[in-house]
């Protein structure tokens, strides 16, 4: 099941902010939640739970579910390159991911709740499913009849753009509109996660 609970208490838990809006809480608050969370000690993890960390975080960074995750560690085993890095390369190529990336939502809750309610196009087709698995070369809309609302007018201001823009988009805030140029790499991936250690946890 997909967490759907307070979202900064997962960044706690964590141990580093996951969102935007985790940031200033989490510098708030570094330690975990609960009522002994300040006398939790994070470096007496054992080596289990240091891994089972690494995915959980990576699971959250993305918003999926065990099923999903465990379904992507499949794809990954079956691709060509390293296990790790092509898990996070998928996860990444997910439609909600990518609306993310661009610009065009706050977080990647926002993100997933605009492809699930019909607001993006992709190469000028409605789709509402967040795990669509986006090729190079298409192109991801926000949707004429929802252009008005106030979280795109914001979108389209650049209020959610990250200072640099991800090198396989090519976006266009003003338009509402982003091009996936290039399969993402790994090393082009801003994900606070040692992938490694994901593939040790599914691989014992």
């Amino acid at each position: 099941m997909r967490y759907t609970g307070p979202k900064v208490r997962l960044s706690r838990r964590a141990g580093v902010p996951l969102t935007r809006k985790a940031v200033r809480y989490f510098e708030e608050r570094p330690y975990p939640p609960g009522e002994h969370g300040r006398k939790t000690n994070r470096r007496q993890t054992g080596d289990y739970g240091l891994r089972l960390m690494e995915k959980q975080k990576l699971r959250w960074y993305y918003d999926v579910s065990e099923r999903q995750m465990r379904r992507y560690w499949d794809m990954a085993l079956r691709s060509p390159g390293r296990s790790g890095a092509e898990l996070v390369v998928l996860l990444e190529s997910r439609l909600a991911s990518l609306v993310l990336r661009a610009g065009l939502a706050p977080s990647i809750y926002a993100a997933r709740q605009y492809v699930t309610h019909g607001h993006i196009a992709v190469d000028g087709r409605k789709v509402d499913i967040p795990s669509y698995l986006v090729k190079p070369g298409q192109v991801i809309t926000v949707r004429e009849r929802s252009r008005a609302m106030q979280p795109f007018v914001a979108a389209a201001e650049g209020v959610y753009a990250d200072e640099r823009t991800a090198a396989y988009l090519a976006v266009d805030h003003a338009d509402l509109r982003f091009t996936v140029v290039s399969r993402p790499l790994r090393e082009q991936i801003a994900v606070p996660v040692d992938e490694q250690l994901v593939v040790e946890f599914y691989s014992r």
